[in-house]
């Protein structure tokens, strides 16, 4: 049995990894659209060019996996996801208008993953391929949990605390101002470890 090529190796690893995670990887010319829920496509032929695993989800593509031999460096599969999109072959249907949203790079020993629906989409690493349900659970959202952290306001909406001023009463003309009776009962019970519930009470009976 022939060496296998570093691209081959890759290949392998990345078929056991999206197996591991529920995709069912099938050949192009073996296609079988009610196989399962998710099917990873080899070699799918696009109207252009070809890619590496197509993704579907539900008999729509969601996505697209790059196969990388180990070494290389994984960043170029965002500038391609257009180009996927847009030359689908005619029996494959994308999930949504656009780019298809789901972008994975992988070696077989590292996987990058970007979903392009992010405010600023950038590709990150991830321990392994998400599986189909989970991929048709963010596709189900009407944004992104990146978006959703985008839009939160930059201040806490409840108002800010009181300040200790309405412990204070004021004293008459040239004497300090003294504190109510609850603020000293606390006081004292902050000094002597009693409850300070307990001290107000009997403070102000």
């Amino acid at each position: 049995m022939p060496d296998l090529t570093p691209e081959q190796r890759a290949r392998e690893q990345i078929d056991a990894q999206l197996v591991a995670s529920g995709w069912i990887v099938q050949d192009y010319k073996q296609f079988n659209p009610g196989a399962g829920r998710g099917i990873a496509l080899r070699e799918a032929p696009l109207k252009s060019g070809t890619c590496d695993y197509l993704l579907l989800v539900d008999r729509k593509a969601v996505g697209v996996a790059e196969a990388k031999k180990q070494g290389t460096r994984l960043s170029g599969v965002a500038e391609q996801s257009g180009h996927y999109a847009a030359n689908l072959p005619d029996f494959i249907q994308p999930i949504a208008p656009g780019s298809l949203p789901f972008l994975y790079e992988s070696t077989g020993v590292e996987t990058y993953f970007r979903d392009e629906r992010d405010p600023e989409p950038r590709s990150r690493r991830v321990f392994s391929f998400h599986r189909p349900e989970t991929l048709a659970g963010y596709v189900s959202e009407p944004e992104t949990l990146r978006a959703r952290l985008t839009a939160m306001p930059g201040a806490h909406p409840l108002p800010a605390p009181p300040t200790h001023g309405h412990l204070l009463r004021p004293g008459r003309k040239g004497e300090r101002s003294v504190l109510r009776p609850q603020a000293r009962a606390a006081k004292r019970a902050s000094a002597s470890g009693r409850s300070p519930t307990k001290s107000w009470r009997s403070a102000t009976r």
